[in-house]
């Protein structure tokens, strides 16, 4: 739900203005909503993108700091058990 809206002003090359309006056309819709739903989408694909960077940034951070890891080898073991239908633990992590 939208409450604050204020105008932005975006300018388009215009075969992508085009490209807008036959979209818009096609879909009975105002090149403004897709415009909006473009952004709206890029925006939360963006965000997601980000969280997933900085959980990674994160963890590596953490590895550098306590050398804590698993190896390839180690983790792939363990997914195989899961694959197989056993209950298993997480191997824990070592140095």
């Amino acid at each position: 739900m939208q409450t604050n809206i204020t105008p932005a002003s975006v300018k388009l090359p215009q075969p992508l203005r085009e490209r807008i309006k036959i979209l818009a056309d096609a879909r009975n819709q105002s090149a403004h909503a897709i415009m909006l739903q473009a952004i709206e989408s890029y925006v939360a694909r963006e965000e997601q993108r980000e969280a997933l960077r900085q959980e990674a940034k994160a963890a590596h951070e953490h590895y550098m700091r306590t050398g804590l890891h698993l190896t390839n080898a180690e983790v792939i073991h363990w997914m195989d058990k899961i694959i197989q239908g056993e209950k298993v633990d997480m191997p824990k992590c070592h140095t």
